[in-house]
């Protein structure tokens, strides 16, 4: 799976286009935690989320990938300061929630709660995004995503949920263990057909 096909992914899933100018694969933050602003309660809050999103079955889950340290940096680096108030407010609120639904904190819930909480917080993130006329785009375009500021921010679970995937994905775990792999350069080949319109190959 290349970037653009993993942003329609994320847009398809999210139903809104992937917010934040990520440009590049992330293999892991090289950035100190304590220069993106949150902690490391904060980066196992994270994980918990997104193991709930994407969890372990015979193939690792979020926490196997750690997203919630590259959550942590992409935020940090690559959100608007709108985007980031409202994811920042957005983990505050679902925690929030966790305890006017059940009497505790989303992190002493158990799997099957946490997922129905997930599952009711990601329908109110479709009909908000909606409300709002907030719909995916054709991230096959290059401008379709960017650094500049958004009129209308969509639902704090949605960015969430983008981060987790995003994250997860491009991590090496899931490049690797769960998505199919294909090392390259894997030997030189100096008579591979050419079709028209078609890049160059790049190695990272």
């Amino acid at each position: 799976m290349n970037r653009r096909d993993l942003l329609k992914m994320i847009t398809a899933a999210t139903g809104v286009a992937f917010m934040g100018d990520v440009m590049a694969y992330v293999e892991f933050p090289s950035v100190p935690l304590k220069n993106t602003g949150f902690t490391k309660d904060d980066v196992a809050y994270m994980n918990e989320i997104g193991e709930i999103i994407l969890p372990r079955t015979d193939t690792p889950g979020a926490k196997d990938a750690d997203v919630g340290s590259m959550m942590a940096v992409l935020v940090a680096d690559c959100y608007t300061p709108a985007l980031q108030k409202t994811f920042r407010d957005g983990l505050v609120k679902l925690n929030e929630t966790a305890k006017e639904k059940y009497n505790k904190a989303f992190l002493l819930l158990s799997d099957k709660e946490k997922l129905a909480l997930l599952s009711e917080l990601d329908a109110q993130a479709r009909d908000y995004n909606s409300d709002k006329g907030l719909r995916g785009v054709d991230t096959a375009r290059p401008n379709a995503w960017g650094p500049e500021e958004v009129s209308v921010v969509p639902h704090y679970f949605s960015l969430i949920k983008q981060l987790v995937l995003f994250c997860f994905f491009t991590s090496r775990v899931g490049g690797t263990q769960v998505l199919r792999y294909d090392p390259i350069p894997t030997r030189y080949d100096g008579n591979v057909p050419y079709k028209k319109g078609q890049g160059a190959w790049a190695t990272s």
